[in-house]
């Protein structure tokens, strides 16, 4: 748990400091680390970071291109950790070998083009008023209290609600998937080894995929509407999804569809509530609220970070990197980018031109961002209307410790 009293300036003393992504291991820095990017982008903007061994990039128009050229396919494969002596580690590798966000072409498209029919723009709109029904719901229980934690009563049971009812999951299990969604992302948003860490990731996999499997071998029987019915009946050329590959997909959209959203609703009305001005203009003009909910994405981006490998020798901002060293992409740091978006570090719920890259770019774009935006815009609304004079509850904000996921423990609030 950590005191954060400003995120909002690019400033900080941290001169004395390695120039180290490492370097959000410290809380304090985790909470605002912004000042981080700031000297990254100004000092080495393509770096080598001698603590992680990797590449780091923060520049806009730097990620850009790592995100649409550079190779996602670079989780380690189970023979190599077993030739490591990492064994432990073999059961995340072949979840993760299988999962779209780690493939490239052709293989990446083959499982994308099936998954995203779930998430089309259309479908996603019709899901709006259900979207308003259990957002009502989880209010009301709250509504006469006059305070709440928004993410334990809101953001967290929202989109998992949500994502069970489109993978065909009792919604009864919301709280099971969020615990499994919030482990599994520990694993993916960090880059220091953790024994204990490691420990509870492995067994929530060994949960995750029981659970899954069983539904799969459901759906098999007795296929319904739903995304994992969708995935084992979608078929290509001849070609079809393995049981493995629909099982490793399932558990992505369901950690992607809570984690993203969940951290977009906390990290979103944070930042209205530390900018009250703003909180009022949206209230005022309810109408502003797919604008806000895009400079929210920019403001505090709910992944932090990616990483990618090179494709081949290759220069970039100078630097040379060689083929199939590692690059992390940090996408807060591009969009806090000063060459790309005027007066980064000020909320402007009216920004114009706000290409932000907090859903990623070209073939790995989230594609579950309508589903995500809209829940965000009927959360923000219904918050707007049903709780009038909003406030923090206490000063103190609570970060999670994930490097990658910026999201919050709790957010206390009054009204």
């Amino acid at each position: 748990m950590i005191t954060q009293t400003s995120n909002t300036s690019s400033g900080g003393s941290m001169k004395e400091a390695p120039l180290s992504l490492f370097l959000l291991l410290d809380p304090q820095i985790l909470a605002n680390p912004y000042a981080l990017y700031h000297r990254l982008r100004i000092e080495d903007p393509v770096h080598w970071d001698p603590y992680l061994h990797t590449w780091v990039v923060t520049r806009y128009d730097d990620v850009l291109t790592v995100l649409q050229s550079f190779i996602a396919s670079r989780t380690p494969m189970p023979e190599q950790l077993k030739a490591l002596e990492l064994t432990k580690l073999v059961p995340f590798a072949e979840i993760l070998v299988r999962q779209m966000l780690f493939l490239d072409p052709p293989a990446h498209g083959r499982i994308r083009t099936l998954a995203s029919k779930a998430f089309t723009p259309r479908r996603v709109e019709s899901l709006r008023s259900h979207i308003q029904d259990i957002t009502d719901t989880l209010l009301e229980v709250i509504q006469e209290k006059g305070s709440m934690d928004v993410i334990a009563d809101l953001a967290d049971p929202l989109p998992a609600i949500v994502t069970a009812e489109i993978l065909g999951l009792p919604t009864s299990d919301w709280k099971l998937l969020t615990a499994w969604s919030t482990n599994f992302a520990e694993i993916l948003g960090n880059f220091q080894h953790n024994p204990e860490g490691t420990e509870r990731g492995l067994h929530t996999l060994e949960e995750m995929t029981e659970y899954f499997r069983l539904v799969i071998r459901e759906r098999q029987k007795d296929p319904r509407d739903d995304l994992i019915s969708a995935l084992l009946a979608a078929e290509q050329e001849g070609d079809r999804l393995s049981e493995e590959e629909v099982l490793a997909n399932s558990i992505m959209v369901m950690t992607g569809g809570q984690e993203t959203t969940t951290n977009l609703i906390g990290n979103g009305l944070l930042t209205l509530l530390q900018h009250p001005e703003s909180m009022e203009q949206l209230r005022a003009n309810p109408e502003l609220i797919p604008s806000a909910i895009e400079e929210l994405l920019r403001y505090e981006s709910p992944v932090q970070y990616t990483s990618r490998l090179a494709p081949d020798d290759l220069e970039l901002g100078g630097k040379t990197i060689r083929k199939r060293q590692a690059i992390i992409a940090v996408m807060g740091a591009a969009n806090r980018d000063p060459l790309r978006f005027p007066d980064p570090d000020k909320l402007d719920i009216t920004r114009k031109d706000n290409r932000h890259i907090a859903f990623s770019w070209g073939a790995h774009f989230c594609f579950g961002a309508p589903l995500a935006r809209l829940e965000a815009h009927v959360a923000f609304q219904t918050l707007l209307r049903r709780m009038p004079h909003m406030k923090l509850a206490q000063e103190t904000v609570h970060w999670r410790a994930n490097m990658g996921f910026r999201g919050l423990v709790d957010l206390p609030i009054t009204f």
